[in-house]
């Protein structure tokens, strides 16, 4: 059963409501767990910004169309890939409420993150770059978000299917690459990005509802033969 507090939040939501957020700056303050980005023409910006170009460079048509599928799924149907067609959100309601629970968090904190960085975008520091998307916040580049959502789901998935972790952390950081790939991050923006994503799975863990829903979403996942009886 999942929690009363958090029960009620979603038996009162209507349909395509947010789910609630379950952290507050108190929990998680990107600005404090976080190295603030590289300064603008410092060395380590100047060899991110000259990875892009070689990224830009190297990817072919097939690797920039992989690239823009995952920028356009932001969600945790990236990992039907390692968890196989059984790992069907829309089969999944205990999964789904979980993963939606991470997603809102894990925004929110990112969310957070941006605005108290304000780091420009690589294609707004240097418009020679052929990102594969424009953003409507050219200053929001640190963290990624992407990359914080995939390991925020992926460190969650990886405790609810152990036996498959490294392949669910090994897609997340794919994932990231696909930030890179784009050239619509730089890199310390997917490191800070995967750090967050653990940080904030390491607080929900310990939140008593966020507990509930993962006890529910892991016996979903036991009977749906995803993860193995313990």
């Amino acid at each position: 059963m999942i929690g009363a507090v958090l029960a009620a939040a979603l038996l009162a939501a209507a349909p395509g409501a947010k789910p609630p957020v379950l952290l507050t700056p108190a929990d998680l303050d990107p600005a404090r767990v976080l190295p603030p980005p590289p300064a603008a023409g410092s060395p380590q910006a100047i060899a991110e910004l000259a990875e892009l170009h070689a990224a830009e460079v190297a990817r072919s048509a097939a690797d920039e169309a992989d690239a823009r599928r995952d920028g356009d799924t932001k969600n945790a149907t990236i990992f039907t890939v390692v968890l196989g067609p059984a790992f069907d959100l829309d089969k999944l309601p205990a999964t789904a409420r979980l993963m939606a629970l991470v997603r809102a968090s894990e925004k929110a904190v990112v969310d957070q993150g941006k605005d108290e960085f304000r780091r420009a975008r690589p294609y707004a520091v240097d418009a020679a770059l052929h990102s594969c998307k424009r953003n409507d916040d050219p200053l929001s580049s640190y963290p990624s978000g992407h990359t914080s959502m995939a390991f925020s789901m992926g460190e969650t998935l990886a405790r609810l299917v152990p036996e498959r972790a490294p392949a669910l952390l090994a897609r997340a950081a794919r994932y990231g690459q696909s930030r890179i790939v784009c050239g619509q991050h730089f890199r310390s923006d997917v490191a800070a990005g995967q750090l967050l994503g653990g940080l904030i799975v390491e607080q929900l863990m310990a939140k008593p509802d966020f507990q509930a829903a993962f006890a529910d979403a892991r016996r979903e996942l036991v009977a749906a033969g995803i993860a193995a009886q313990s």
